[in-house]
């Protein structure tokens, strides 16, 4: 034991005494000169090192300075920047007069990818033929090698080339990034937080990167991704989740890829790869498959002008949901006008889709947008037993965009989906739908507001709740005439049961028109029109019944009525409906054709009468 100690001992003594020397007789100022010149060298970046370097020798042997900077040639801003630099250094390469860089941190940096810091040639110096770029040999005893970079606390703003765009600001940057000694692949690790209009993401991720074939083209795998984005116009839990991916990058053409993406966002979950050219306007390509999508969950509630009551009502949870965001400009915006900036091919499908409460299935779209002409060529899915399919352009042209679909809805229930709207009407049935329809904006108001359109609607074993035509119809005439008696075949039910039902629609600014109404049951025929007030939710529509069943009394009086078409007009809020039936006038005609009727049958038999002659040519008028 005395003898291990003794031994430790020296150890400790001659790590200490070397250290020791080391900082005695090596000046890490002695390197200054040539850090600059090979960063200017192997990269044409020009590295700026203010106050002097010293040692710091525990835990790690390290190279420490003041404030420095990273320029670009020919730049007008530096790209890095940093309060303080650490260099962990290797210790047996110092005593054979070789700098060797194991890891480069670097604490409350500023990195800025701007227009600003961009490399820029001089004025009229030739360009250079496009081509793999040559590494070139120091030639030098001193070897500059970097094993791993450390950013902490760090900030990261980016701005596209063009000036007039905002810029991104990533926060609280944290990277930790290794490179292997032949300089293939670098692991990355990485944390930050983007701030921007009022919403706030943050990111966590490991990565390994392939950078062999650096600067022309790289590829990185994400083992591990996870997000957080809260903040306006989000759910109140905002929106989180995990995935993994590949991305690929190239210089020429100027490309980016991802594919075998796998990503969670709350309860959706998508899978897919897209790719992005780059250019003067970007073109895109993407197909994803959605196991689940939950658009309830991922966009929040429905943006709609409730009032402070019904909007309370419609959010029992009390769940806050932030306003969407203000932003001051003076050009003129829309939810369209990115279009106008890219090119692209979209190709979605869906195992299934909820939205505003409804589950949809077998959901497929195929997108193409081209000068900011988006083609909806296929949107398509089940409700259901029912199947929808939307195709339709969106035209982004200008700054008012216009929007065409032409809708093919077969066998759909109509109540879920008037409530979903809420739509207080308390109706239900297969719902079959054909038409064209257009506007400016794509939301359930704008519909309300200013859409218009045309089509042909037809349902199938339709309900109208709390409105029983037959009883109504039935039981005004068993008060108004004693040969009438109410019928028991009524029943009990409240509401008005059609086996088919079909109309021409038409839709102008808020105004929804029923025409040529047909409909029929086992009791009832109906005709007529229908106008409804979308915004003010109110209708009036004239209806001519005939009850061909239930009825209970003078048998010849009934088999009349029975034959006779009735007019019924409901009208008023969707919330109290009122009705109007003049049944005395359908009573006083039918006493009237009834006299009528024995009048002629008088005249008839008595042809050869003056009497009768006058009273033909009386009825005759």
């Amino acid at each position: 034991m005395r003898r291990f100690l003794t031994t430790l001992m020296i150890l400790l003594v001659v790590i200490v005494a070397g250290l020791s020397a080391l900082v005695l007789l090596v000046n890490p100022n002695d390197f200054r000169a040539y850090m600059v010149h090979q960063v200017e060298e192997r990269s044409g970046y020009q590295l700026s090192l203010n106050g002097p370097l010293r040692w710091h020798v525990w835990p790690q042997l390290s190279i420490l300075s003041g404030r420095i900077s990273l320029k670009a040639p020919g730049a007008s801003a530096p790209v890095v920047t940093a309060d303080n630099m650490r260099l962990d250094v290797g210790l047996l390469p110092l005593l054979s007069h070789r700098l060797d860089v194991r890891q480069i941190m670097l604490k409350g940096a500023v990195v800025q990818v701007t227009p600003d810091t961009a490399a820029r040639a001089p004025q009229g110096a030739p360009v250079a033929p496009q081509g793999p770029a040559e590494s070139g040999g120091t030639g030098q005893n001193w070897v500059l090698s970097l094993a791993k970079l450390k950013l902490a606390d760090s900030l990261l703003v980016f701005q596209p080339q063009d000036k007039n765009s905002s810029p991104v600001t990533v926060r609280d940057l944290q990277l930790n990034m290794s490179v292997d000694s032949a300089l293939r692949t670098a692991s990355v690790s990485l944390s930050s937080r983007i701030n921007r209009d009022q919403r706030d993401l943050s990111v966590s991720l490991e990565s390994t990167l392939d950078v062999q074939n650096l600067p022309r083209s790289f590829s990185a795998k994400i083992t591990q991704l996870d997000y957080q984005l809260t903040g306006a116009d989000l759910p109140a839990k905002g929106v989180s989740g995990q995935g993994t991916l590949d991305i690929g990058w190239q210089g020429l053409p100027e490309q980016v890829s991802v594919s075998g993406l796998k990503l969670t966002a709350n309860n959706s979950e998508v899978d897919g790869g897209l790719t992005l050219a780059m250019g003067k306007k970007p073109d895109i390509r993407s197909q994803l498959h959605f196991a689940r999508l939950n658009l309830d969950e991922l966009i929040g509630e429905p943006d709609t002008e409730e009032t402070p009551t019904s909007a309370q009502n419609s959010n029992p949870a009390g769940q806050v949901v932030l306003p969407r965001p203000v932003i001051a400009g003076d050009t003129v915006d829309g939810p369209f006008t990115s279009l106008w900036n890219f090119d692209a091919h979209f190709r979605l499908s869906a195992d299934s889709v909820r939205w505003r409460g409804l589950d949809f299935t077998n959901v497929a779209a195929d997108m193409e947008n081209q000068h900011g002409v988006l083609a909806v060529n296929q949107l398509t899915g089940k409700l259901g037993q029912g199947t929808l399919s939307f195709p339709g352009t969106v035209d982004a042209r200008k700054n008012v965009a216009n929007l065409t679909f032409n809708p093919v809805i077969n066998n759909v229930e109509i109540g879920p989906v008037l409530s979903a709207f809420d739509y207080p009407i308390a109706l239900e049935g297969a719902i079959s739908l054909h038409g064209r329809f257009s506007g400016h904006q794509l939301d359930a108001e704008a519909f309300r507001h200013n859409w218009q359109g045309e089509g042909a609607l037809s349902m199938t074993h339709s309900r109208l709740l709390g409105l029983n035509f037959q009883r109504l119809v039935t039981q005004a005439f068993a008060r108004a005439d004693s040969r009438i008696q109410e019928s028991s075949d009524n029943g009990n039910s409240d509401n008005t049961l059609l086996a088919d039902f079909s109309a021409d629609l038409a839709l102008d600014s808020g105004t929804l028109d029923l025409s040529n109404i047909q409909g029929s049951s086992a009791v009832m025929n109906i005709s007529g029109n229908s106008s409804m007030d979308l915004v003010k939710e109110a209708s009036d529509a004239n209806f001519m019944i005939r009850i061909t069943g239930g009825w209970k009394g003078d048998s010849k009086l009934t088999q009349t009525l029975s034959q006779t078409a009735i007019p019924l007009r409901i009208y008023g809020p969707w919330q109290s409906m009122n009705y109007s039936l003049d049944v005395n006038q359908v009573l006083r005609n039918q006493l009237q054709n009834e006299a009528r009727d024995r009048l002629k049958a008088w005249a008839e038999r008595n042809k050869e009468s003056s009497k009768a002659q006058d009273l033909k040519k009386l009825l005759d008028k």
